[in-house]
């Protein structure tokens, strides 16, 4: 079975579904609503799990009720939270989310800054046997481990890249893979026309670079030149984690030994799939899922 370990953040969302999001200091009803796990590195997790791999999770939380909610419904998952640390008197993460009739989301998030970035703990604690590593900038110090780890290993390390990106300069500097959001290329590059701005991450990193941009799909250098996959044509019900869990299966298809466009074409079919369901984390699909919708597709 392919391992793969992600390091990074894990937080509980409070989901509700709206018609369209909040502009006023108003009450307002939701259609629907859900409590669940979220948060870059835990969503990859948990996708990594339904899809068949072994997914290990290297995290922060506090010691209170939400760091019990993320843990438990992580390990319901199927996910190894032997390398989440719980942190006396530290308070985990939780986001207040809104979604509306466009699958578009709001969200608004509580990070506790007293929370130890620390990422020595983790040094010497990764296992062996693991076949690649993500990473989200979200916890640049623990990012910074894990892709030194993973080049140690000869593995691929992957950079979920978000902004702030430079924050987690030292990851960046390591990573084999780096996967920015449009928002994370533009904030590193300061340059707004996407392809110009892959190619100076490419040519700032030296790592193998992509782009993801939601509907526009992934644009990516193939053999030196820019090459794009488009995104599957679906109808959004709800995009929230839908980047993080194509990260996982990113991640999980190039250590499954895949080849980055086949493994961005599986990636982007399991974030269609999960966009076409409500409930963040819990819309993500299993592998015979995504391997249908990607036959169908052909």
């Amino acid at each position: 079975m392919t391992t793969i370990l992600t390091v990074g953040v894990a937080v509980i969302d409070i989901v509700m579904s709206i018609d369209a999001l909040p502009r006023k200091a108003e009450k307002y009803r939701a259609r629907d609503a859900a409590i669940v796990g979220g948060g870059c590195a835990a969503n990859a997790a948990a996708a990594v799990a339904r899809l068949g791999g072994r997914a290990l999770l290297a995290a922060r939380t506090g010691q209170d009720r939400i760091g019990d909610l993320i843990v438990s419904g992580l390990e319901a998952e199927g996910v190894d939270c032997g390398l989440v640390r719980r942190i006396a008197a530290g308070r985990s993460s939780f986001s207040s989310i809104y979604v509306d009739a466009a699958g578009e989301r709001q969200i608004v998030n509580f990070r506790d800054l007293a929370l130890s970035f620390d990422g020595g703990w983790l040094e010497g604690r990764i296992p062996d046997g693991v076949d690649a590593i993500l990473a989200d900038t979200r916890w640049p110090q623990g990012a910074a481990v894990a892709m030194a780890a993973a080049r140690d290993r000869g593995i691929p390390g992957v950079l979920d890249a978000e902004a702030p990106v430079r924050e987690a300069g030292e990851a960046l500097r390591l990573a084999s893979h780096v996967a920015f959001s449009a928002q994370g290329l533009r904030d590193l590059t300061g340059i707004e026309n996407l392809d110009a701005a892959l190619a100076a991450a490419r040519d700032e990193t030296g790592a193998w670079v992509c782009v993801t941009d939601g509907a526009a799909g992934v644009t990516f250098f193939e053999h030196g030149t820019l090459a794009h996959e488009p995104a599957f044509a679906v109808e959004v019900v709800d995009t929230l984690g839908a980047g993080d869990v194509w990260h996982g299966a990113f991640a999980l298809a190039l250590g499954e030994g895949e080849d980055p466009r086949a493994a961005i074409r599986f990636a982007s079919a399991v974030a269609a799939l999960k966009c076409t369901r409500f409930g963040g984390r819990t819309g993500t699909p299993d592998r015979a899922e995504a391997e249908a919708f990607l036959r169908s597709r052909t």
